[in-house]
Parts: structure tokens; sequence; C-alpha cells
């Protein structure tokens, strides 16, 4: 008995020695740039692609709520937009829970769109009474096709009486302003999430004041890095700065994991044309779309960068702590900012550069900067759906300093990576050793108890 238990312990070390080996090893990989790093370009983020969730099963929009098809919070769904109209989803919903859902349209790549026109998405109740306002994102200045995300809620407490209660609510789904585009469907992802209620009710007001300085940008070498195609992979980033290729009509996706009370910056610069384009004299306003989104995809602050062939940059404006009153403010900027977990980063490049000045990608260097210390939660009394939404990973649990560095952040120290790679990173450089010594702990424990005959 005595020698099957020691062969136990040992079996269990060797395994788990081999798995923290294994995760080193995928840690250097990712942090040199090799194919573990994350998918190639042309399968992660083409030219106005968009990498829907893996394995997202497929609902149809209808034109009637009497036939709508149920979307659960903590799934996300793939279907389809159509030119006209709007298309309707149902929600069963509780008494006590927030839900929220995003929707994200993608016009094919080579759609001719104009400034204006997009989609919106809202959450109404059985007698058609929107829930929230109705939001709306459109195409921009750039006037290049690319991914679309718009957010609609039922949020309590509500001011509406009738989106209070347990019962069936809808999403409408609609294309807006639809000038030049073709007749024909658009690619959508929906992403329902539930938030639920508060153990203790608390204030009921926006923060009055909140430090909205924009710091320094970081400085020092940049870690190359490869954004994801769409939300569901974006690419894992800490505080630092971080190297990207963007091709004219790419869109990359990034996450940056913010805890409560801390604030997230980030700027974006495009490096000039240096292979000569196609004329290089032209000048592409919106050319850059950069934007910030929160854990449930909700649109905080978004910032457009025209670009002439010369280096040009853009920073997105000072958002204030994640905070859950932040959701009172009228301001959009604020109430996105009012749960903690992954935000992310959504930089597209308009398809107009290449016709301007080539096909060839354009350097991106991304400076993000997490200030703050992490601070804990309000103290949910049950589990979003998906679950741990709301938390931030190990990457993300700080603490940092008072100018935001984050452990495992910056500059040019930190491995780069695709977003399981980065996720990998930060448990490799993290946790290998903290798991080490627990299972010797557990060796010493089983050693322990086997000899006082356990």
């Amino acid at each position: 008995m005595g020698r099957r238990t020691a062969w136990w312990r040992v079996a269990v070390v060797g395994a788990v020695l081999g798995a923290v080996a294994g995760a080193s090893g995928a840690s250097v990989l990712a942090a040199s740039g090799s194919p573990a790093q994350s998918p190639s370009p042309s399968s992660s983020a083409t030219a106005s692609s968009y990498a829907f969730a893996a394995g997202a099963p497929s609902v149809t929009g209808t034109v009637s709520t009497a036939d709508a098809e149920l979307l659960e919070p903590g799934t996300t769904y793939r279907s389809s937009l159509p030119s006209e109209g709007k298309v309707y989803y149902r929600l069963d919903l509780d008494g006590t829970s927030t839900v929220y859902v995003a929707g994200t349209a993608v016009p094919p790549s080579d759609a001719p769109v104009t400034a204006t026109e997009g989609v919106r998405v809202t959450v109404q109740d059985a007698d058609g009474r929107a829930c929230s306002a109705p939001d709306t994102a459109t195409i921009g200045a750039g006037r290049s096709p690319r991914p679309l995300t718009a957010w609609g809620a039922r949020a309590l407490p509500s001011k509406r009486s009738l989106c209070r209660g347990a019962g069936t609510y809808y999403v409408a789904v609609e294309r807006v302003l639809r000038t030049e585009s073709v007749p024909g469907d658009w690619d959508l992802e929906l992403a329902p999430v539930l938030e639920p209620r508060l153990r203790q009710a608390g204030a009921s007001s926006a923060p009055e004041s909140w430090d909205s300085a924009t710091p320094s940008p970081p400085g020092g070498g940049a870690v190359r890095v490869r954004g994801g195609g769409g939300f569901g992979s974006a690419t894992a980033l800490e505080q630092g700065v971080w190297r990207e290729d963007v091709r004219p009509g790419q869109t990359l996706f990034y996450e940056v994991p913010v805890g409560w009370g801390q604030q997230v910056y980030a700027t974006a610069e495009l490096s000039g044309d240096s292979s000569g384009g196609a004329g290089g004299n032209g000048l592409v306003p919106g050319a850059v779309n950069l934007a910030l989104y929160n854990p449930v995809r909700g649109l905080v602050d978004d910032t457009s960068i025209s670009y002439s062939g010369s280096q040009r940059s853009g920073a997105l404006a000072a958002v204030p702590p994640v905070g859950y009153d932040n959701r009172y403010s009228l301001s959009g900027r604020v109430s996105g900012m009012r749960f903690a977990g992954a935000y992310y980063l959504v930089v597209h490049l308009a398809a107009r550069v290449g016709e301007e000045f080539g096909d060839g990608p354009l350097g991106l260097t991304l400076r993000v900067r997490v200030k703050g210390e992490a601070g804990g939660g309000p103290g949910y009394a049950g589990e979003s759906e998906p679950a741990a939404l709301f938390q931030v990973g190990l990457g993300g649990l700080g603490p940092s300093s008072g100018d935001g560095a984050a452990v495992g952040g910056g500059g040019g120290d930190a491995g780069g990576g695709g977003g399981a790679g980065m996720k990998v990173v930060a448990f490799g450089g993290i946790g290998a050793g903290t798991l080490v010594l627990v299972v010797l702990g557990v060796w010493v424990v089983v050693g322990r108890r086997g000899a006082a005959g356990v």
C-alpha cells in the first residue's frame, strides 16, 4: 500500500510538472511569434471578415414576434439580417436580472456602403415598448464595410413598469438608412448576457466626479501581436505597447482586463506609407476607427483618424473608473463603464486606404494603459451568464501602481501573442512556480496522511 501511494505521488507530480513545462513552452512560443502564437491573419482577420464564435448555434430572425426563436443568455448565436425590415428574437426573462443583447452585423467585404447606414438593436416588452433607448451603430466617415455592433437591454431596476416583471421580451434588429448597399443579407452575431441583481441595493445615481485627466500613453519597445477576427477570438492584451500589421479593410479585435475601480486608456498610431502606394496623394477621412466596447459588447467610446500617407495617431477620450453606479449616468461614455471584465479594443482600417496607397499592410501601434488598483465588486446575488463575465483573469488582477503598471504588462518586457497565447503567458509567467509549490505541498500532506494510516 505504501509503494502504491508513493507511485501515485510521483505520477501526479510528474503529470503536473509536465503540464507546467508545456504551458511554459507555449509561453515561449507565444512570445517568439511562432505559429502557435495565434491563427494566421488569413484565418482570423482578413479583409472585413469576421470570426464568429466557434460552434455558435444558428437562429433565424422572424418578421413576426409570434414566431420568434428563443435566445438563451450565455449562448452566442449566428443569424442573418435582411436588407429591409425588422427581425425578431425572443427572450424569456425573470423579474430580478438585467439582460443585455449585443448584435454584430457584418456587411460583405465588397459591399458599397454609406457613412450613415448601419444596424439598430432594441429590447422591447410584449406590448412592443422599448425597455431601453434603441442603439444604432453606423459605418462612419471611412465608408468601409466593417462589423457593426449595437446593443439593447432590459435593465433592472427599470422606470418602465412593463419591463420590470418576469415574462416574454423581444429583441428587434434592423438595418437603418440603407441607400447604396446592394440588396442581400448581412451576417449577424447575437450575444445575450445576464447580469444578476445585487445582494444589497446601492446608490441609484452616477458618481458626481472622477479623474478625467488623460495620462500619457506608455512608452518603450513594442511587442508583436496578432489581433483576433472577432469578439470571441480577441487577442488578450495588458498594459503596454503592442505592434501589429493591418491591411486595408481589416478589423482587429483585442481584449484588455479591467477590474473594478480601474481606468483604461488607449491610443492608436498608424505608420506612414513607405511603398509609394497607388499614388499616395489622397486623403481618406475616417481611415482608422478605434473603438472601446465593454464586456457585454456595448460601445463605450470611439474615435476616427484620417490618413493621407503620413504617420497619424488618435486617442480614446478618458473614461471613468469601472463602477456599478456608472450605469445611472446619461453619458454613454460613463454608463458603459458599469462592470469589470474584458474590455474590447477594435481597430478597423478602411478599404479606401488600399485604393489610395496600395494593399500592403501598414504598421499599427497600440498603447494601452490601465490605471488604478483593482478592487472588489458590488456583490452580486448570483452568477452571470456566461459565468465569470464580470471578473478579470490572472493578467488583470493587479494590483497596479498609481501609474497603472499591471502585472505581466508593459513595454518590451512582456511576451506578445494571440488570444490563447497571451492567456498562456499569464498562466506560465505567474502561475507555474506557484503551482509547483502547491503540488509539493500536496505531496507532503499525502505523505503525512499515509504515515498516519489514513
